[in-house]
This record gives structure tokens, sequence and C-alpha cells, in this order.
């Protein structure tokens, strides 16, 4: 019993980083996929990922970034966020979200799902 109870903190304590991270810094020259790669490789959990959803990318920075929607390697849109603007984008199932960096600086970005209305 002495040694159950340091086990079960442990592992409560763990599970609080099991969390979806929303917040991301993009580096220049980094180029981050969102969603369409599959569990444990996307960056985002996306709770909708078995329909269309919308994505709602917020730009928390101060430099513009873009965003880009593909489909089975295809670009189907790219979008440019503004300092401090939201978009919505309609996100159809299996496409895949992308945040591309400004070649100019560090851009931070945040990402959250909604069920299609």
């Amino acid at each position: 019993m002495k040694i159950l109870i340091p086990i079960i903190a442990l592992v409560c304590f763990n599970l609080a980083d099991l969390k979806a991270q929303t917040e991301f810094t993009l580096e220049p020259s980094q180029s981050m996929i969102m969603t369409g790669k599959g569990p444990g490789q996307d960056a985002t959990i996306n709770p909708f990922s078995d329909q269309d959803c919308i994505a709602i990318v917020e730009n928390i920075g101060a430099r513009e970034f873009s965003i880009r929607i593909q489909f089975e390697g295809e670009i189907m849109e790219e979008i440019i966020i503004k300092a401090g603007e939201t978009k919505k984008v309609k996100l159809l199932k299996a496409y895949q979200l992308y945040l591309d960096p400004n070649p100019k600086g560090i851009a931070k970005a945040r990402v959250s799902y909604q069920e299609e209305e």
C-alpha cells in the first residue's frame, strides 16, 4: 500500500501533460503539420478528424504567417493570417492542415477545432 500511493500520484502527474497542445511557435525555417498524418504524428488533436470540421487558427504573435490545406499532396488552399487575426477554415475529412512560418522571424499560433455548423 505504501508503494501504491506514490505510483498513483506519479501516474496522475504524468497524465496532466497528455492534453493537446494548442499554442505553437514557428521558427522561420519550420513548417508544421497540424492534422492529417494520424495519431501520434499530428501536432494537434482534432476531435472531429473522422468528419468535416472547422479549424480555428489564431495568430497570437507579432508577425503574419500562412496556413496551407492539402489533400493527397495537392495544395487546396493557402491563407495568410496577419498578426492578431483569427481565421475559421473548413477542413474536410482527410485534409491536412499545415502552418507555414514567416521567413522574417518567429510566428506564434493557436489552433482549435469545432464541429461543422
